[in-house]
């Protein structure tokens, strides 16, 4: 008798209206259920007429959600165009959608992300408000920008370098006010090294006979072009810099505030007298109007910190429905994986978000910080290593911040000093317990037995 086949159970299809789109740089490959057309695969060039006519054959296919890749810049404007047509976009993660091994096409890859799609396989990744994305394209250009001008300010270096004049060494920054005072006068003409000493800001830690000894050295014509150049690229893009600033704190100004308009950020004991070198002008302001606490009272967090969780993620945090939800979306918290009963690896996922990358050079604040969490980076690092101490602070910075916003509760250094008393208790009994086996009493300082 011939053997029966079994049948093989195939998943319920949840969301039939579903389509799949390949994204590429030249050609965008769609498919939709085989049912919707006789032609279910289709590829279309990326001009935008030819993106308006995609849509029109989704609309005409009764197709009302779709799922593409996040492939570099491409995706951005057929998401743009399909979200204005009101369709359910989702934007998924390349890992979360490969294909099984053996001949991969754009064909193929467009029919599986369907097929995933219409089972419910697949999520979409986050992405935040249309005006936050807008501030986050300049916010992220104001970084390529500050880069282009420390490139510029590298250069400046290395032509004092060249003509051995060691200033920038003696000073902590060059394109401070005495640097760049120093340097205007250079190529003004002057080569009298007691003249442009006295160029000095009073605040300079170095006294006006080493910075005279510094500005000794070979003048050379070629480095002087260099520096000129050099130095007129770095205030071009500090114009350019301070435009930008200005561009972001309009569209600040226009995001709904969760404050009255009269109250301030309070006053605390850390907050700066001056700002940071890149901090566009009253941006702990804008961020408390915008947020409704102020992030800054947490130790190790400022405000470019907190502007670029801002840039990232937006004032609206709800769409993490909880603090591990909204770690796990960092990629902050362990990824374990298990066989057999074992635990094989536990290791963070890498991930390129910023707001994770910035919450990591947060930390970098707390090594010498008297609080709690600075307490808890020096201790994670001895026990564990640098990199895993960053991102174990990085974690808790992230719980703290998640309640900060989602309960609009300001931060409280209390809560943690309860924490560390409790933790100074029980590091008490356990040296008791480790003296007591070892036949010793340990007796507190000024207490006689």
């Amino acid at each position: 008798m011939p053997k029966q086949r079994s049948r093989v159970a195939s998943l319920p299809v949840i969301e039939p209206n579903a389509a799949g789109i390949d994204v590429g740089a030249t050609e965008i490959f769609v498919a939709v259920p085989a049912d919707r057309d006789p032609e279910p695969v289709r590829c279309f060039p990326t001009f935008t007429v030819d993106l308006e006519r995609l849509a029109d054959w989704l609309q005409q296919c009764q197709v009302r959600t779709v799922a593409m890749e996040s492939t570099g810049v491409y995706w951005i404007p057929l998401f743009q165009i399909l979200e204005k047509r009101k369709f359910d976009v989702r934007l998924v993660n390349a890992h979360h959608v490969k294909n099984v091994p053996g001949r991969k096409t754009d064909v193929e890859d467009c029919q599986w992300i369907q097929h995933l799609h219409s089972v419910g396989l697949l999520r979409g990744s986050f992405r935040p408000d249309d005006e936050i994305c807008a501030m986050r394209s300049l916010w992220r250009h104001r970084d390529n920008l500050i880069q282009m001008a420390t490139l510029h300010l590298q250069h400046m270096q290395k032509a004092l370098d060249q003509m051995n004049l060691q200033i920038h060494h003696v000073i902590s920054d060059l394109a401070g006010t005495t640097g760049l005072a120093i340097m205007d006068a250079i190529l003004a003409g002057e080569r009298d090294p007691h003249k442009l000493a006295r160029l000095r800001n009073r605040h300079i830690q170095a006294s006006e006979e080493t910075i005279t000894k510094s500005l000794v050295g070979d003048y050379r014509e070629e480095h002087l072009f260099t520096l000129c150049q050099s130095l007129k690229s770095y205030r071009h893009y500090q114009e350019l810099i301070q435009e930008v600033d200005l561009q972001v704190k309009q569209m600040l100004q226009k995001l709904p505030s969760r404050i009255a308009a009269e109250q301030k950020p309070p006053k605390g004991g850390k907050i700066r007298r001056t700002p940071w070198r890149n901090e566009p002008p009253q941006l702990r302001n804008d961020l408390y109007r915008a947020y409704g606490v102020d992030l800054t009272e947490v130790p190790g967090i400022n405000s470019l910190t907190a502007q670029m969780l801002l840039t990232e993620i937006g004032p609206d945090w709800s769409r993490f429905p909880t603090a591990a939800a909204f770690c796990s979306w960092l990629r902050l918290c362990p990824n374990p994986k298990i066989s057999g009963g074992q635990v094989l690896s536990s290791r963070t996922q890498p991930t390129k978000n910023r707001a994770a990358l910035a919450l990591r050079m947060a930390t970098q604040g707390l090594h010498r910080s008297e609080t709690f969490l600075g307490d808890y980076f020096r201790r994670m690092k001895a026990r564990m290593g640098a990199p895993k101490a960053m991102t174990a602070t990085a974690h808790k910075l992230a719980r703290i911040i998640y309640h900060m916003v989602t309960t609009q509760q300001e931060y409280d250094a209390t809560v943690f000093q309860q924490q560390e008393q409790r933790r100074r208790l029980q590091k008490s009994a356990r040296l008791h317990a480790q003296a007591r086996e070892l036949g010793f009493q340990l007796v507190p300082i000024g207490v006689v037995p």
